[in-house]
């Protein structure tokens, strides 16, 4: 990876201000040779190898203020929006619901074969597992029988009432969660389903997209 053009300046600045010195001193004679002795003499301690280095060192500290004073050669940052929420339900056994998309097609009722997409997370918003995949955007959509003894108690409520082409999120408490481990939706994969199963005990965020119901 080459670096950045800036940041090759200011690295090799060190080593060409030493540089300069040596050009001047031939140029000009045994003054400015003599000068940059006084200079090296007041850290008789230090060797040429460590001088250069700490001036290497110290030269680096001043790339982070220079990029903060100059945002066009940092990375650019990417605002984060929130989908705008039009609806907010709590419901009696602590589930927060809220509407983002109403959709239009068929209402999903208890007892439908639904088929949905969702992201898990935490409630401090770190990821546990999504059926759409986060790099590529490919989703892989997951089959679900509205039953509380077949899914988590908390995600049927979310999707009980739910139009297709609809999204919601909901916050679900560990009493309506995963109070066991045959309840869906849970990854089939053993890293996923382990980070899952490693949270059950906390809130956890359903953000869910109706796309069927069957």
């Amino acid at each position: 990876m080459h670096a950045h053009p800036l940041h090759r300046n200011l690295i090799q600045l060190p080593r060409a201000a030493l540089c300069a010195s040596r050009s001047i001193a031939v140029e000009n004679g045994q003054s400015k040779i003599g000068e940059r002795r006084l200079f090296l003499g007041k850290h008789p301690s230090y060797p040429n190898k460590k001088l250069h280095r700490r001036l290497l060192l110290e030269f680096m500290g001043f790339i982070p203020s220079i990029l903060y004073a100059l945002p066009t050669v940092a990375a650019p940052m990417f605002e984060m929006k929130e989908p705008e929420v039009t609806r907010t339900l709590k419901l009696a056994d602590g589930v927060r619901v809220q509407e983002i998309v109403e959709g239009e097609g068929a209402e999903a009722h208890d007892g439908d074969l639904v088929e949905v997409n969702y992201v898990c997370r935490r409630s401090n918003g770190y990821f546990v597992h999504s059926t759409v995949d986060q790099f590529s955007g490919e989703s892989m959509p997951i089959v679900l029988l509205l039953d509380e003894n077949q899914i988590i108690k908390g995600l049927k409520e979310i999707l009980i009432g739910m139009k297709v082409g609809g999204k919601r999120r909901g916050l679900i408490p560990p009493s309506v969660g995963y109070i066991n481990e045959s309840l869906k939706p849970i990854p089939d994969e053993f890293g996923p389903r382990r980070s899952l199963l490693s949270h059950t005990n906390e809130p956890l965020i359903f953000e869910v997209q109706l796309l069927k119901v069957l």
